[in-house]
């Protein structure tokens, strides 16, 4: 399960990149339905991750620094949620061993897990910005 503070970024991705052009928070909050508070702290962590940008002033906003065709659903997955595998020691960038198996190669778990992570990456990555804002 994604969780809201994710499904809010899609909602502001969607609603900038649909807009074609700088939009303010508040009318991000407005229209998308994201409490404001909130909003911020998600938009500050998009540009962290270097998926938006923002301008100060009357004519400011926030707008992309990628094309929306260019940024896919891990993409976002992966500033908001974190891995996007279900354990440490099946991910592609947040790996870890885990402290309880002995042997990682040979382990049932891990073996099944890393088939979900390859199926869920795959679709994740093909899913864009600009997909779901033509839905």
């Amino acid at each position: 399960m994604i969780s809201k503070k994710m499904k809010y970024a899609l909602k502001a991705l969607i609603y900038i990149a649909e807009s074609n052009e700088q939009v303010k928070t508040k009318d991000i909050a407005e229209n998308a339905r994201i409490p404001k508070k909130f909003l911020e702290q998600i938009l500050l962590d998009l540009k962290r991750g270097c998926i938006i940008a923002s301008k100060q002033g009357s004519a400011g906003g926030y707008y992309f620094l990628k094309k929306p065709h260019e940024v896919a659903l891990s993409d976002i997955y992966r500033i908001i949620d974190g891995p996007i595998a279900l354990l440490a020691c099946v991910s592609k960038n947040f790996y870890e061993p885990c402290s309880d198996c002995p042997d990682e190669a040979g382990c049932k778990i891990r073996w099944a897990l890393h088939r979900v992570r390859e199926q869920t990456l795959s679709v994740m990555e093909t899913i864009t910005i600009a997909d779901l804002a033509k839905q």
